[in-house]
């Protein structure tokens, strides 16, 4: 377990150990999520990640799943 404080702005910092285990850098969109009285952090996984990524470890279903919500997520942006 990890103890952190958090700040006078309600932020927290993931430490390096733990940003590099699961992959976190600088840009990546997290989750937060409560379960069972605990906040748990999560890191999104985008369409960047799968790159690479054992093509037949995936279903088609999966894969339009994840596509459906990243043009969810632009859709939501506003134009610039």
């Amino acid at each position: 377990m990890i103890e952190v404080k958090v700040t006078s702005k309600w932020q927290v910092t993931i430490l390096a150990d733990l940003r590099r285990k699961c992959r976190i850098e600088e840009g990546s969109k997290v989750e937060i999520v409560e379960e069972d009285g605990r906040i748990v952090v999560k890191r999104k996984i985008s369409i960047y990640d799968l790159a690479g990524s054992s093509a037949d470890s995936g279903s088609v279903e999966e894969l339009k799943r994840l596509l459906d919500g990243l043009r969810d997520e632009d859709a939501e942006k506003e134009p610039l």
